[in-house]
C-alpha cells in the first residue's frame, strides 16, 4: 500500500512540475507610443536570460511561480512576479525622467514622489549624468547638471567642496569663505551622515566612481536635516540588479597618468542584494608635486526578510594619498606657470586619509500607515596633512543614529502624511598641529616635522529633532509645514602648554541650542503635467571648535553665534508635449546673517600679529535656476533609438549685508566695508547644455558645452576671474556578447579646445588663489566586461 501511495505521489509532483514547466513569451513596448523595444533584456532568477528582437518580442524557459525583470537602457526597469508559466505579456516601459522622476533617497514627507508634488528645488542625478564623463570625480556632473551649485576639488582626487547657491563655508583670511573644509551643508551616503557631528564634511574617502545616484536639496533643510543652513546632498552607491549574479572587471586609463581598475561582483536574489567592490585609482598629475593613490573597498547589502521588513548595509575602507602642489598666484595662472606654490611644495604637501565607514539601516512597516527606518553608522580616520603653514595630525572617531517614523493617513477625500525623527551624532577627535623646519640631513629636499604648536582634544555632539507633515487636499493641492530643532555641544581642552605666562591650556563647553528650523510651503500639480510651489525655509550653521581657539596664542575665542539662512522660493515643474520636454524652475532669495569674519590683531605698525574670527555680517542671495530637456528624436527601426537634450541655466545675484573686514593700515586696525559688493566666490551666470545619442546597434555618444563667468575672488570686489568655456564629449558601444558576456567600450575627451580654467579658486586669499585644471585637453578611455552567471 505504502508502495503504490508513493507512487502515486511521486506522479502527482511530477506532473506538477511539467504543468508548471513552459516558456513565458511577450513583448516589451514604450509606454508612450506603443513601439517596440529592440535589446531590452529580460532576466529570471535563476536564468541566464534573454533580450528582445527587432519587434520587442521575447521567449524564455519558465518553472513555476517566479519573478521577470525587464530592463532597457534610457527607461525605468520594471519587475513584476509570475505564478504561472505560458503565459504571453505586453509589458510597457516609462522613459526615465532625471528631473521630474520618482525620487529614491529623499526624506520627505510626501507620500508621492514624484518631483511634481515636492515644493522644493531638487536635482536627481541618476547613472545618465554621472557617466557621461569619466566617472571618477563627480564635480563634472555635478557642475554640468545642477543648476545652483558649483562642487570643486583642491588636488587631483582630494578636498572636495559643494557650494549651493552661493554659501561659502566658514570664514578665510580676508573675507567671507573658508577655502579649506565644506560646511553648512550635508553630506549623505546611502542614508549615512558623511558630514561629522561638527558640520564639516571631508569626503577625501568617498569613491565617487561607485555612487549611481546623487539627490541635491537646494536652501536651507533643517526640518528634516538638522544643521543644513545651505541644503543638502544625498549619494547612493550602485547595487547589485534584481535577479542577477554577475562578476566584472572595468579599466580606465587617460593622460596625465590616470588609471582605475574596478572589480565588482553583484549577488542579486528575490530576497537580497548583495555588491562587493573593490576600486585601485592613481594620476601622475598634471602639476609637479600632484600625484594621487586611492584604495577603495565597498559592501553594499539589501536583505528583505519578509514583507515587512528590509535590512541595508554598508562598510567601506579607504586609503588615500594626494599630494597637493598649492594653490598658484594671478600672475602664475594668468601666465600658463603650472609649476605650482614653492612653500607647498617644500613642506610635502599632501593628504592622507585612512578610514572605515560603516552603517546598518532597518526599515519595518507595521501597516500600511506606519512605518520605521532606522539607522546606526560609525566612521574612523586617521588624517594627516601638511600645507604651506605646517603639519597637522588627526584622528576623528564619529558615531551615531538616525531614525524616522513615516505616517500616512486617509481623511475621506484627503491625505495626512508624516515624517517625524531624530538624528544624534557625536565625534570624539584628537588634533595636533607642528611647524615644519629644514631637514638638516637633506636640507635641499622636504621640511620635516618641527615643534608642536597646538593639541586640541574636541568631544562634540549634535542632535536634531524634527518632524514635517503634507496634507494633500483634492485638486492636487497639498500643504506642508515642518519643525526641526537642533543643537551642538563642543567640549574642548586645549592641552598646548604656554610657556611664555607659565600657563596650562583652557578648556572650553559651549552648547548651542533652540536652533529652530520651519517650513511652509503650497504645492498645486495642474493634470499631473504641470506644478507649482511657494515655499519658506530656515537654517542654521553653528561655530565649530577651530573657530573658537585661536591658534596663534592659544586663547579661547568666545561669544560666537549660529549662522542663520532664511529663505523665500517660488518655483514651477512641468512634463509638456507628450512628456517630451520637461523642466524645472525656481526663483528664491536667501538672507544669510551673523556670517563669520576675521578681525586682526597688530603686532606691530606694519604687521598683523594673527586674526581671530567673529561674526561680521550678513549677505543677500537672489537667483534664477533653470533646467530642462527635451527628447529630440525615438524610433525603433531606424538607426538612432534615441537622441535627447538638455540644459541648465542659473543667474546669481548674491550681494553683502552689513558686511565687514578688519584689517591692518598703517599699524591701526582698520574696518572695510563690504556693504552692497558682490559676493565673492560667485559667477553671474553658469550655464550647460548637451547632447545624449543612442543608436540600436549599441553605439552611444554625448556631446556637452558649459559655460562660467567670471567672478570677484575677493570681497571688496578688487580681483575677479575670466569665465571660461569647456567642451566635453564621450563615445562608446555597448553590446551584448552573448547570454552570458556584455562589454561596454568608450573614449572620451575633456576640455576639448584646451581652454585654461580652474577645479577652485582659494576666495580672499591673495597672493595665491588659483587651484587650475589640466590646461591641455585631458584624453580617457575605458572597458568593462561583465559575467553574468
Amino acid at each position: 500500500m505504502k508502495k503504490i501511495y508513493y507512487t502515486f505521489l511521486g506522479l502527482l509532483i511530477g506532473f506538477s512540475i511539467m504543468a508548471q514547466s513552459g516558456r513565458i513569451v511577450g513583448r516589451v513596448i514604450d509606454t508612450s507610443d506603443n513601439q517596440p523595444l529592440t535589446g531590452a533584456n529580460i532576466r529570471i532568477t535563476g536564468s541566464s536570460g534573454t533580450s528582445t528582437d527587432s519587434n520587442g518580442a521575447f521567449s524564455i524557459p519558465c518553472n513555476g511561480s517566479t519573478e521577470i525583470t525587464v530592463t532597457y537602457v534610457g527607461y525605468r526597469s520594471y519587475t513584476v512576479r509570475i505564478e504561472n508559466c505560458d503565459q504571453d505579456l505586453t509589458i510597457k516601459l516609462t522613459p526615465t525622467n532625471q528631473l521630474l522622476d520618482e525620487v529614491e533617497i529623499t526624506t520627505t514627507s510626501n507620500p508621492n514622489r514624484s518631483l511634481l508634488y515636492l515644493p522644493t528645488a531638487i536635482t536627481k542625478l541618476g547613472g545618465l549624468e554621472m557617466q557621461r564623463g569619466t566617472g571618477l570625480f563627480m564635480d563634472d556632473a555635478i557642475n554640468a547638471n545642477v543648476p545652483g551649485v558649483y562642487m570643486t576639488r583642491r588636488a587631483v582626487s582630494s578636498g572636495q567642496q559643494f557650494n549651493i547657491r552661493g554659501y561659502g563655508s566658514g570664514v578665510g583670511f580676508r573675507g567671507a569663505n573658508n577655502n579649506f573644509d565644506g560646511q553648512g551643508y550635508k553630506v549623505y551616503l546611502n542614508g549615512i551622515p558623511v558630514t561629522d557631528a561638527e558640520g564639516i564634511t571631508v569626503m577625501d574617502d568617498i569613491d565617487f566612481g561607485s555612487i549611481g545616484n546623487v539627490e541635491v536639496i537646494k536652501g536651507p533643510a533643517g526640518s528634516l536635516y538638522g544643521l543644513a543652513i545651505a541644503g543638502a546632498v544625498n549619494l547612493e552607491t550602485k547595487k547589485a540588479e534584481s535577479g542577477q549574479n554577475s562578476i566584472s572587471q572595468s579599466a580606465l586609463i587617460g593622460n596625465y597618468g590616470l588609471s582605475r581598475f574596478t572589480t565588482q561582483v553583484q549577488l542579486g536574489a528575490d530576497r537580497s542584494s548583495i555588491l562587493v567592490n573593490y576600486g585601485r585609482q592613481h594620476s601622475d598629475g598634471f602639476m609637479p608635486h600632484n600625484e594621487s593613490d586611492k584604495n577603495f573597498f565597498n559592501f553594499i547589502g539589501d536583505f528583505t526578510p519578509n514583507e515587512k521588513q528590509k535590512i541595508s548595509t554598508y562598510l567601506a575602507y579607504t586609503n588615500s594619498y594626494d599630494e597637493r602642489a598649492g594653490e598658484l598666484t594671478i600672475t602664475q595662472f594668468e601666465t600658463g606657470d603650472f609649476s605650482g606654490n614653492a612653500r607647498y611644495i617644500k613642506n610635502d604637501a599632501h593628504s592622507e586619509v585612512v578610514g572605515f565607514r560603516a552603517g546598518v539601516s532597518h526599515t519595518y512597516k507595521f501597516s500600511n500607515q506606519v512605518k520605521n527606518t532606522t539607522a546606526v553608522f560609525g566612521s574612523g580616520i586617521t588624517n594627516n596633512a601638511s600645507s604651506a603653514g605646517g603639519w597637522t595630525d588627526k584622528s576623528p572617531f564619529n558615531y551615531g543614529f538616525r531614525s524616522t517614523l513615516n505616517m500616512n493617513f486617509d481623511l475621506n477625500g484627503a491625505t495626512l502624511s508624516g515624517i517625524a525623527g531624530i538624528e544624534a551624532q557625536r565625534q570624539q577627535a584628537l588634533s595636533l598641529g607642528y611647524g615644519m623646519v629644514t631637514n638638516q640631513d637633506d636640507p635641499n629636499g622636504y621640511n620635516v616635522i618641527g615643534a608642536m604648536r597646538s593639541n586640541q582634544a574636541t568631544t562634540t555632539s549634535t542632535g536634531s529633532y524634527f518632524t514635517e507633515w503634507t496634507l494633500s487636499l483634492p485638486s492636487d493641492i497639498s500643504f506642508t509645514a515642518g519643525l526641526g530643532f537642533s543643537t551642538m555641544d563642543i567640549d574642548l581642552m586645549n592641552r598646548t602648554y604656554d610657556a611664555a605666562n607659565d600657563k596650562a591650556g583652557e578648556r572650553y563647553q559651549v552648547t548651542y541650542k533652540n536652533m529652530a528650523s520651519p517650513h511652509f510651503a503650497l504645492n498645486k500639480v495642474f493634470n499631473s503635467q504641470l506644478s507649482a510651489y511657494a515655499s519658506y525655509s530656515k537654517g542654521y550653521k553653528a561655530p565649530v571648535s577651530g573657530n573658537i581657539v585661536i591658534s596663534a596664542t592659544g586663547e579661547l575665542n568666545t561669544g560666537l553665534k549660529p549662522e542663520e539662512g532664511d529663505q523665500f522660493e517660488i518655483g514651477t515643474k512641468g512634463s509638456l508635449l507628450d512628456s517630451r520636454f520637461n523642466y524645472q524652475l525656481a526663483l528664491f532669495s536667501t538672507e544669510f546673517k551673523n556670517k563669520m569674519t576675521s578681525v586682526a590683531v597688530p603686532l606691530d605698525a606694519n604687521t598683523t600679529a594673527y586674526t581671530y574670527i567673529a561674526n561680521g555680517g550678513g549677505q543677500i542671495n537672489k537667483g534664477l535656476e533653470i533646467a530642462a530637456n527635451y527628447e529630440l528624436y525615438k524610433s525603433s527601426t531606424g538607426f538612432f533609438s534615441k537622441v535627447g537634450s538638455f540644459a541648465n541655466l542659473t543667474y546669481s545675484d548674491f550681494t553683502y549685508k552689513n558686511f565687514s573686514y578688519q584689517s591692518l593700515s598703517g599699524g591701526v586696525p582698520t574696518t572695510a566695508e563690504y556693504d552692497g559688493n558682490d559676493v565673492a566666490g560667485v559667477s553671474p551666470v553658469v550655464a550647460n547644455v548637451g547632447i545624449d545619442a543612442y543608436a540600436q546597434n549599441g553605439l552611444y555618444g554625448n556631446l556637452n558645452f558649459q559655460y562660467r563667468d567670471g567672478m570677484p575672488i575677493t570681497s571688496d570686489g578688487a580681483n575677479q576671474s575670466a569665465g571660461y568655456r569647456l567642451w566635453n564629449t564621450k563615445v562608446g558601444y555597448h553590446s551584448k556578447l552573448s547570454s552570458h558576456f556584455d562589454m561596454d567600450l568608450y573614449f572620451g575627451v575633456n576640455n576639448i579646445l584646451g581652454e585654461k580654467y580652474y577645479y577652485m579658486i582659494f576666495v580672499n586669499q591673495l597672493n595665491d588663489a588659483y587651484i587650475p585644471a589640466p590646461k591641455k585637453a585631458n584624453y580617457f578611455g575605458g572597458i568593462q566586461l561583465k559575467y553574468i552567471f
